[in-house]
């Protein structure tokens, strides 16, 4: 039996070491060995080749029983809270840009009339902005 330490003195040690590995994932960042965006291109049919084999297999929804709601809560909560506002604050011209061509959507888009409260001919209005909004997201 080969030997092998703990679980914990495995899982202390990574953490201890990414921890402060911050300067070195941001060097990768910077200076590839493969350009991102060339790479991720060419492994397009890779990509595909996966994406059907995890279908036909079912791992989305065993990962999904496997980790529960209760992991998923834990990590989102840990990691996601710390890092939301962040996040969002460094987006925001991203967001705008990205956004852009479904507000100009919006605004061009004519509605039907509005008529009062409740009546059903008022899912018209809806339907002609989901209609305009879905036909230029497939455009685009």
């Amino acid at each position: 039996m080969p030997k092998i330490r703990s679980g914990s003195s495995i899982g202390d040690k990574w953490k201890r070491r990414t921890e402060t590995a911050g300067p070195e994932y941001e060097a990768g960042v910077r200076d590839p060995k493969k350009d991102w965006g060339s790479a991720t291109e060419a492994a397009e049919k890779n990509y595909e080749a996966g994406v059907q084999a995890a279908i036909q297999k079912k791992r989305f929804g065993k990962g999904v029983k496997k980790a529960g709601t209760a992991k998923w809560q834990e990590g989102a909560v840990q990691k996601g809270v710390p890092r939301f506002g962040q996040g969002v604050a460094a987006s925001g011209d991203h967001y705008e840009k990205g956004f852009a061509p479904y507000r100009d959507v919006i605004e061009r888009t004519t509605l039907p009339p509005r008529y009062p409260k409740g009546d059903p001919r008022n899912f018209e209005r809806v339907k002609a902005m989901g209609t305009a909004l879905h036909d230029a997201k497939v455009k685009g």
